[in-house]
């Protein structure tokens, strides 16, 4: 093995472990708003309750102070990350690019949880001021997570992306599924962050019966974070059924010739995760969203980002078939880590 290819290895090695650990890191942030643990800390931050060692934590203190600690074992990891980047590849490489871009997101993540803490959006504040930090705050991650996915899949693919691709009306050699990504991406980001907003509503506003809870939906006199509930699978049919395109056109693009390597492999992955995703969303409703079953939402919801953005990274960042076939399970060895 050459030094390179070594080089290329063990920085993958570590991308891949910070993805499973982001992933972990995010699962249990929905953990901490999922069982109102979101003040567990007090409105103190960084400190917890305004101090370092505490004394006779609380079990929403204990599930608050290890989301923090977490956080910042991943805010570590990434600005490693970035650094082993520099070091890794030469200057130019888009795995620097997306490495530190990573890096900014994850900037983001810890400003967005600071301003939750401080602002005293947590436990039971029904302000739309939270609803929006919680949609803001799933845009960033699927940013974040957008960012590495990238880093991963580029990690030996010199020439960068080639984000004109997203334009529906350029480069139709390229295939379908190019002019179909753009709308894909947005969408799919639409989708997670009314997602964020669905899941505040039931959290602080549970129902005892599935009746009552589409009674509180259609009332006109629910909170409107109530309200808000519907909108969240009338755009989940409207996503998944694009994304079900997508996944089609790959298909097609292949059987033309016309599918970059390691296409396809990920349009099968983003099947598998929309299937998974639509199940989950049904038993969420069904079983009026169980602390476990969102929690698992919002694990394949990032899976199913990740798949997308690798889908992405394939079309836009063509490769030689050798070199994709490397990538090509870059982030999801890191995704099935995680799941397993």
């Amino acid at each position: 093995m050459s030094d390179t290819t070594a080089t290329t290895a063990r920085f993958t090695r570590f991308a891949r472990w910070t993805m499973a650990v982001l992933l972990a890191v995010i699962v249990w942030g929905a953990l901490v708003r999922a069982s109102g643990s979101g003040a567990g800390c007090g409105s103190h931050w960084p400190l917890c309750n305004g101090r370092v060692v505490q004394r006779a934590p609380s079990v929403e203190t204990l599930i608050e102070l290890s989301h923090r600690l977490t956080s910042g074992l991943a805010m570590l990891m990434v600005g490693g990350l970035v650094v082993l980047a520099f070091k890794s590849f030469p200057r130019g490489h888009c795995a620097r690019r997306y490495a530190g871009w990573t890096l900014v997101f994850m900037l983001g993540e810890a400003a967005v949880g600071a301003g939750l803490v401080l602002f005293e959006l947590v436990a039971d504040n029904a302000s739309m001021a939270r609803a929006m930090f919680m949609a803001a705050h799933l845009v960033n991650t699927f940013f974040l997570l957008g960012a590495l996915t990238l880093t991963l899949e580029t990690t030996e693919r010199g020439d960068g992306m080639r984000w004109r691709g997203l334009w529906p009306f350029a480069q139709p050699g390229r295939g379908l599924v190019a002019r179909l990504l753009a709308p894909a991406l947005a969408g799919t980001i639409l989708l997670g962050a009314s997602g964020a907003v669905a899941a505040l509503g039931d959290t602080l506003f549970p129902a005892g019966s599935l009746r009552q809870a589409i009674g509180q939906d259609l009332s006109a006199s629910s909170h409107l974070l109530i309200r808000l509930r519907l909108a969240h699978p009338a755009i989940a049919v409207v996503v998944c059924v694009w994304l079900l395109l997508v996944a089609a056109a790959t298909r097609r693009d292949h059987d033309a010739g016309q599918a970059a390597a390691g296409a396809l492999a990920w349009a099968r992955r983003l099947s598998v995760a929309i299937f998974a995703q639509v199940t989950l969303g049904l038993l969420n409703v069904v079983l009026l969203a169980p602390i476990a079953l969102q929690l698992a939402h919002l694990l394949v919801a990032d899976l199913l980002w990740i798949a997308l953005v690798a889908l992405m990274a394939a079309v836009l960042c063509p490769t030689s078939t050798g070199t994709s076939s490397a990538n090509a399970g870059g982030s999801l060895t890191a995704t099935q880590t995680v799941a397993s």
